[in-house]
Formats: C-alpha cells, sequence, structure tokens
C-alpha cells in the first residue's frame, strides 16, 4: 500500500511536501516523493490523504488506561485531595468494569493517533483490553507494601502476575514490565527488589518527585496526605515514618530504585540540579506529563535540564481521571507552552515536541529501533492527521502546525503494524464498544452514589 499526502513528516528528517510511504509486510519499504514513488510502484494499492500529513504513531509513555471510567467525576482539586478521592472510587471497580473501561479508554487511543502506550496498572483486566485492541505496550506490573514483613509477598505476587501476563499476550506487540507504587505508598526495600527482579530484562517504571506533598513528606516527614494513606495501606510499623532529609530522587537512589537497565521516572517534577545529574548518570528515561501536573497543581518538570542533561524523554497523558481525554497533540501544546513561559530562557519547539510524543517516547520505552520515525524497515505504526481545518490552513510549516493547531480529533487513520485499526470514525478491531461503553455508563452511574468524603 502507498500512502500519500501533502506532508510526510519522517520525525529523524526534513519533512516531505507531496510525501509518499510505502507499506509492505508491516514495515515500511520506502518513503519518498508521491511522484517518484507512484512511478516506482505502479501497479501498487495507492490510498491518498489530501491535506493531510503522514507521520509516525504517537507514543503514549505513561497512562493508567483503565481509569476512563472516571473521567470528569473528580474535579478541580489540587493532588493530594483528588488521588485520595479517585483511589476512593477506584477501589469499587470490579474486573469487568476494569476491562471495559480499558477498552473503552484504548479505543479513544487508537482515534487519538496513539500507536503505542506505557501503563502502569495492578489489574490484569488492563492487560487483556489492551491485547485485545492490538495496540503496541509496555504494561508495568505495579508493586508496593508499606509495611516490610508484607514485601515478600507483595513481591511475589507480582512476579506470579507477571509471569502469567507474559504467557498470555503476543510478544512482538506487548512487553510486560514492572513499577515500584510511589514512594509515598511503599516500604524502601520495594525499589532494591524491584530492580533486582528487573535487572537487564524488564523494563522499569517508577512514580517520583511528581508532587510538593511528596517532596516534603519524604524529606521532612510533614505531609498529612501521605501519613493518612499509610494508615489506609496497613502500614503498622512504630514510628510509622521519619523524615529522611533527602529529595525524593536520592532517597529512591539510596535504596537502589535505578539499578536496572531500563528505568522510566514518571513526573519527576520537584527536583534539584544533583537529582538531574542522578538521573541522567543512570540513564533513567523521563515521562513528561504537562497537563496533570498542570491540571493537579504538581507543578512544572525543569524539561529544558533534562533535554541539555541529553536524558531520554517522552511525552505521557497519565490518569484519564485527571486529564479527561487520550490527546497527546494537547499535552504537547500545553507542555511547550508552560515551558516557554515558565523558561523563556530555553525556548521550546514544536519540532522538538514533536520528537518526544514520536521517538523520544520510543527510546524511553526502549524500541527506538522499530518505532517512532518513517524510516525503512521500521514497523508501520503511521497516522494521518487532517490539517484541512481553518485552525491549521493555510501552513508553510506542518510540523508547527500539528503541534500548534491540532487535535486528537483531526485523526483520520491509524495503522499498526501496517493493519489500518482505525479509519475515519470506524475502529477496525474486533471488540464489543457498544457493550463495553454500556458498563462504563452503569459504573458511572453507581460511582456517582459513593460518598467519597468518608
Amino acid at each position: 500500500m502507498l500512502l500519500c499526502a501533502e506532508y510526510v513528516l519522517p520525525i529523524t528528517s526534513d519533512p516531505i511536501e507531496n510525501g509518499a510511504v510505502l507499506v509492505r509486510n508491516g514495515k515500511i519499504a520506502d518513503i519518498g516523493s508521491a511522484h517518484q514513488l507512484k512511478a516506482r510502484y505502479p501497479h501498487e494499492e495507492v490510498r491518498e490523504n489530501d491535506q493531510a500529513a503522514i507521520m509516525p504513531g504517537l507514543v503514549d509513555v505513561h497512562s493508567h488506561v483503565e481509569f476512563s471510567v472516571l473521567r470528569g467525576m473528580v474535579t478541580d482539586l489540587p493532588y493530594a485531595q483528588w488521588l485520595e478521592k479517585v483511589m476512593h472510587m477506584s477501589s469499587t471497580l470490579d474486573a469487568a468494569t476494569m476491562y471495559d473501561s480499558a477498552l473503552v479508554g484504548g479505543l479513544e487511543m487508537l482515534s487519538s493517533g496513539i500507536t503505542c502506550l506505557g501503563s502502569t496498572t495492578q489489574s490484569e483486566s488492563t492487560v487483556r483490553a489492551i491485547s485485545d485492541l492490538g495496540l503496541r505496550a509496555t504494561i508495568y506490573r505495579e508493586v508496593g507494601a508499606m509495611d516490610a514483613r508484607r514485601v515478600d509477598f507483595a513481591m511475589h505476587q507480582a512476579a506470579e502476575d507477571i509471569e502469567k501476563w507474559q504467557g498470555e499476550v503476543d510478544s512482538r506487540r506487548m512487553r510486560i514490565g514492572i513499577a515500584s507504587a510511589p514512594l509515598y505508598d511503599c516500604h524502601p526495600a520495594i525499589y532494591s527488589r524491584v530492580a533486582k527482579f528487573a535487572g537487564d530484562g524488564l523494563p522499569v517504571a517508577l512514580h517520583i518527585a511528581g508532587s510538593r506533598e511528596e517532596y516534603d513528606f519524604i524529606k521532612f516527614g510533614r505531609s498529612t496526605f501521605s501519613v493518612d494513606r499509610m494508615k489506609r495501606r496497613g502500614y503498622v510499623e512504630v514510628p510509622p515514618w521519619l523524615p529522611t532529609g533527602a529529595t525524593p530522587v536520592n532517597y529512591a537512589l539510596n535504596w537502589g530504585a535505578f539499578e536496572a537497565k531500563n528505568v522510566m521516572a514518571i513526573h519527576a517534577v520537584h527536583v534539584k540540579d544533583d537529582d538531574i545529574q542522578v538521573l541522567r548518570q543512570y540513564d533513567v528515561a523521563i515521562a513528561y506529563c504537562p497537563r496533570c501536573n498542570g491540571l493537579l497543581g504538581m507543578g512544572v518538570a525543569p524539561l529544558s535540564e533534562y533535554l541539555k542533561a541529553g536524558m531520554r524523554i517522552g511525552i505521557g497523558t497519565d490518569s484519564p481521571a485527571a486529564t479527561d481525554t487520550t490527546d497527546v497533540f494537547a499535552e504537547m501544546r500545553t507542555g511547550m507552552q508552560l515551558q516557554r513561559a515558565t523558561d523563556p530562557k530555553h525556548f521550546l519547539t514544536s519540532d522538538t515536541m514533536l520528537e518526544m510524543a514520536t521517538m523520544g517516547g520510543a527510546r524511553v520505552l526502549g524500541l527506538e529501533d522499530s518505532i517512532g520515525s518513517l524510516e525503512v524497515g521500521k514497523a508501520a505504526d503511521i497516522i494521518a492527521i487532517d490539517l484541512s481545518g481553518s485552525h491549521a490552513t493555510p501552513t508553510k510549516d506542518p510540523v508547527a502546525a500539528a503541534v500548534n493547531t491540532a487535535s486528537a480529533s483531526d485523526v483520520v487513520m491509524t495503522m499498526i503494524d501496517g493493519e489500518i485499526v482505525y479509519d475515519k470514525g470506524v475502529w477496525n478491531v474486533d471488540v464489543a464498544f457498544a457493550q463495553g461503553l454500556a458498563c462504563i455508563v452503569k459504573a458511572r452511574s453507581r460511582l456517582r452514589s459513593l460518598n467519597v468524603d468518608e
């Protein structure tokens, strides 16, 4: 199949005006001028995408896709209060609801141009839903225990789940990793155990330095919400917590959290210069989640410092319970504007943001050899974005148009491994979307009746 469009955005090379991409056997076989490729392959099926940009599929490095059911349920609250209410609500969700929620969230990802995601979960339902959709993914099995006496059991459960999940999925599309629970919700022994368990094989994720509440709790021991969460999780050691005097990054470092080969730090907002050097030294990747950070008052990550340090950085949409949509275009735009406003000396460009949302995300997940750019031999994970709307035309710079004006609703085609899985409002996947949506409606009705202040 020959995909032709007004623009082709390879990411690792300059945009091609009136370009084309040849897809064969699930791979990119050729790329260049539409005129030349049509002449070179005269018998090839041609798909025209007039006034559109063809580019690599978006990579969403961090999400909690099974929480799609919680969209709009908890709003206009700072991080600590939001988290308590969301955790209370999510604890009432059964496996069937989690599956349907992840399914509907995954379908939205496909229609939003996301072809690969990283998701942190304890639910097998998420694994099954994303696998059924055929999305490319790294699913991190989260493990945590506040009490030292429960660490062994928690790790044993996680190891069993990981082995089971690995046997249930297509390893060509999905990898299973491991994630330690957030620092305020986890005994520090978990970090070294997770790193040792992962070794050089499993990818690792870690929520770290995401909020001021976490920072104050770890360094000064004075975060009320964290102590409350410790009580709820059954932490029985006395005293329950002593201030460490260390930043979250150095605290995790002291417990061996970064010893595994491929570690992704989620958020990494509240960091010092020394923390950045530690993360760089251990080649820790960064999941940049600007909308969630902004909406919940978590802060602004020092993105320019990470870029100057040459670190691997990708973009994450985080929990749908916070951001409401899986729109990587909105993340790029918000993230760029926040950085320009807070750090004008290091003026962030549209090209940098689009690279982070594609090739950067591929590097974060360790998939840069197979996805993230339009290059011969790579997997044909490709999307088409309609640029015919008044908000995007006319344009002399298709990259700026994509980042500054496009949204998830402008995606008209999504392809994974050469298979078109979403095409102009129609999903070409074998799942019961209507049934899943009906289940979510019922679940949301039940959730509204919960007293989340209890």
